[in-house]
Parts: structure tokens; sequence; C-alpha cells
């Protein structure tokens, strides 16, 4: 991705407030539901990829987990994000970076990405992410990503739409899938977006 990426997400957090963009959730109930049926103990390392001013970090918070990572390519995105949380904000990793260029100094148990990958619309940018990630995950990875009935575009950028194999495939070196469902998403304008989410357990590959 280029500089032009990153400052189209700066412009979108700069301008939009939460209930202005159409990813917005007030409780990430099944990026939750997903999580638990790890069975991670507190101390897991989990990080949220492209986790934006989501409220998934607030959530893990409020469970008592202790080794949270944040990433997203907008500064602006993650100090809105530590604003909201005030003085629980230094309990998080903070990393402002394009995930494709992501540099993992631990390895993680659990990647969580929702409206991240659809994003990465070439071959380049898919490889490199899931390189990172084969490298980064020792446990689990699960994405969230707009299905073959999701919109075509998101944001003004246009995206890459998946099914079940077709994402399966993508993750299959390095990762054996444990499940997927596919569920709508309604946006703040009472608009239907539909998703396909997916755990996946790391491999040997």
């Amino acid at each position: 991705m280029t500089n032009q990426t990153k400052n189209h997400w700066e412009k979108v957090y700069n301008t939009n407030q939460a209930n202005e963009v159409s990813w917005t959730q007030e409780i990430p109930k099944t990026s939750l539901d997903f999580i638990h049926t790890f069975h991670l103990p507190k101390t897991a390392k989990i990080i949220d990829i492209g986790g934006g001013d989501s409220k998934l970090v607030d959530f893990l918070l409020e469970e008592g987990f202790k080794n949270i990572t944040v990433l997203d390519i907008s500064e602006s995105a993650l100090e809105r994000t530590k604003k909201r949380l005030g003085s629980n904000s230094k309990k998080v990793n903070w990393i402002v970076a394009d995930v494709t260029e992501f540099k993992p100094k631990i390895k993680f148990d659990v990647w969580h990405d929702r409206a991240t990958f659809h994003f990465l619309t070439t071959k380049e940018q898919i490889n490199k992410y899931l390189t990172i990630a084969r490298n980064a995950v020792t446990g689990y990875l699960t994405i969230g990503t707009f299905s073959n009935n999701g919109p075509d575009k998101c944001s003004g950028l246009a995206i890459k739409k998946y099914n079940e194999q077709q994402l399966q495939r993508e993750l299959s070196q390095g990762f054996k899938k444990i499940r997927c469902i596919n569920e709508d998403h309604i946006t703040p304008f009472k608009t239907i977006q539909n998703f396909l989410f997916c755990s996946f357990k790391r491999q040997a590959s």
C-alpha cells in the first residue's frame, strides 16, 4: 500500500465520527464469540488487525485480558480509541502500521481481523499479509470479510469478496479452518452488509 492509502484512512477518521462510518458496532458480539471459543487464558497475546476505533479492545480489557495489541494504518483512529479508553489505554500496545508492512516483535495467540483483509485486492498484498500472519500466529486466527453477498466497495475503496471455500483456500497454507458463519451487519445508516466470519488454527506448514 502507499501513502495514498494511509492518507485516505486518516481523512476518514478525521472527518467522520464513529456513528458516521459503516463498520461501527456498539458490541462486537461475533468477534467476541469467536475469541471465547478458543478458551484462552487472560494472559493470551491478542492482536486486533485494523482495530481502528473498534470497541473490541474495550470488551477484552473488561474481560481481564492483559496482552492486547491494536494495529491500524490510521494514527487518528488509534488516538480516538486511546482517548475513549482513558487511563486503560496504557494497558494496550498500540501500533500504527500498514498490515502488509507489519514486522511483529512477538508471537500472538490470536490474530483478529474484522474488515481489513477484504481491502487487499492484489495477489501481492494478500501474500504479504498471509506471510506475516503465518510468522506471527502460534494459536488462532479469525477473519471477518465481506461475503459474496456483501457490497462491492467500502469507504470509497474497492474490496475483494469471499465465500467460505475461497477464504479457506487462501489460508490453506499454515491454517486449518475451524468454522465459518455468515452474518448481516446493520450499519448506523440501517443498511445491511453481509459478512463471512471464519476461525482457523495455526498448523505447521
